[in-house]
């Protein structure tokens, strides 16, 4: 091949990647991947876990969730639980001592209330919840 035609044969190629790309990110934008902000005291269920967020308390040493979960016998009701506020995401630590009902382990038929702590948060947070690759959040509204 001649090097006008390799040239000729680059740039068709380069064209037909510039298009893919922006096809690719008209589809992104078209469609979003927004996870919907629950309200507290909706249910949602992901997989076979039924989930809800009733509440949201500060103390000065936890910040404390109030959930509900049912649907699976035995699956670790702490599992999943994520907490963001101030732009970090947090895992659930231990709960204190008198603070509610400890999250363990979760029934299928009963509804397991109980609280999920996380590090003291700041600013306005919003409690997410992730099981079988679905991820769902509840805005919480409460300030510092």
């Amino acid at each position: 091949m001649s090097t006008r035609k390799l040239i000729l044969a680059a740039l068709l190629c380069g064209m037909l990647i510039m298009l893919a790309g922006g096809i690719k990110l008209y589809q992104t934008v078209r469609n979003g991947n927004e996870v919907p902000l629950l309200a507290l005291g909706d249910s949602v269920v992901l997989g076979d876990m039924t989930v809800r967020v009733d509440g949201i308390r500060l103390t000065s040493q936890r910040t404390l969730i109030d959930v509900v979960l049912f649907g699976v016998d035995g699956a670790d009701a702490r599992d999943g639980w994520k907490l963001l506020s101030g732009g970090e995401i947090t895992e659930p630590v231990s709960l204190p001592a008198g603070s509610g009902a400890d999250c363990t382990t979760t029934k299928r038929d009963v509804e397991s209330m109980c609280t999920v702590a996380f590090p003291v948060s700041q600013g306005t947070r919003t409690v997410a919840y992730v099981r079988a690759g679905e991820q769902r959040q509840w805005a919480t509204n409460t300030q510092p």
